[in-house]
């Protein structure tokens, strides 16, 4: 019997996932309040660390949560957070922020509280912040994550997080130098433990990103075509990986996927070419190179196909 000594397909992921956070805050608040969070273009993150409040997406109703929980919003979804459901909503930009950097505040009451409410003992106490992914917002891996990914009770779930919670809320509290940099490195650990915690406890049937983590034979292929998207990857190969025959892979691979393993494959090669033109200032003919196209011209043409626009559209964004 061989015994499969590769890491896991979930560590693979998040070794390959990175955050970077561009802003932090505390919201301090006193009920009845509800506030709606427009979509933006960075992940959203929320932890209820004081008081049961409610979350409504777009795509479903109201749901409790409980101090512990943990909310992860890969791609930003726009969402009402509220003390009470029959709470009229106002905009998060809408409270007063009290700035302690460039990307670093305090948010305390609520518009329109009445004086002596703004003065008492906080109701709720929320940790949020907006990270940005080093995978490109539209990244089929970003893709197939759900609008939320919720950790219940996290705090119960992983007792390292009381201790990260607790560093954050010093961090953000004391303003001391280096704060973001440090809350960066913390949110990227937190927003792992997320996932990590989400894709525990979610169900068995589950479908798309969380079957595909959870499958050790697709996971496998996930995992090898993350870590070297410049390899051409031919579907016999990567059947091979899974141990299959390519009419098996090929039918596994779409259900569970939800699209071909070529296109899959030429999508990750697109994007990753796409992060390397606009973040790393490569030149087209060289990313072209990289990825195996015979030529600029053909690789142009499979990147446009792809991505909607020209790679030099890339780099002016």
């Amino acid at each position: 019997m061989l015994i499969d000594d590769t890491p896991d397909t979930l560590t693979d992921v998040l070794l390959g996932l990175r955050l970077d956070g561009v802003e932090y805050g505390r919201c301090a608040l006193t009920a009845p309040w509800a506030l709606h969070f427009s979509p933006r273009q960075e992940a959203t993150f929320h932890f209820i660390a004081q008081g049961s409040c409610w979350l409504r997406t777009a795509h479903a109703d109201w749901e409790r949560l409980d101090a512990g929980d943990a909310l992860l919003l890969p791609r930003s979804t726009p969402h009402l957070l509220a003390s009470d459901p029959a709470v009229e909503p106002v905009e998060i930009d809408a409270l007063a922020r009290k700035p302690l950097s460039d990307n670093l505040f305090l948010v305390e009451g609520h518009p329109g509280a009445e004086p002596a409410a703004e003065t008492s003992t906080p109701t709720h106490v929320l940790f949020g912040a907006a990270l940005r992914f080093n995978l490109d917002p539209l990244h089929p891996l970003l893709a197939m994550m759900p609008e939320v990914m919720r950790a219940c009770d996290l705090r119960q779930r992983d007792p390292a997080v009381v201790t990260m919670l607790e560093a954050m809320e010093r961090e953000v509290a004391l303003n001391r130098i280096g704060a973001c940099g440090i809350l960066a490195r913390l949110a990227d650990v937190l927003a792992a433990s997320v996932i990590r915690a989400w894709v525990e406890s979610a169900c068995s049937d589950a479908t798309g990103w969380i079957a595909a983590v959870r499958c050790p034979q697709i996971g496998r292929v996930l995992a090898a075509v993350h870590k070297q998207p410049e390899r051409a990857w031919p579907v016999g190969e990567l059947a091979a990986l899974m141990g299959v025959s390519r009419s098996s892979f090929i039918e596994k691979f779409s259900s569970t996927v939800g699209e071909t393993p070529a296109r899959y494959v030429a999508r990750i090669k697109m994007f990753q070419a796409r992060h390397w033109i606009a973040h790393e200032g490569m030149r087209v003919a060289s990313v072209a190179t990289r990825l195996g196209y015979e030529s600029e011209a053909s690789f142009s043409r499979a990147f446009k196909r792809i991505i909607g626009h020209p790679p030099g559209q890339a780099r002016a964004g």
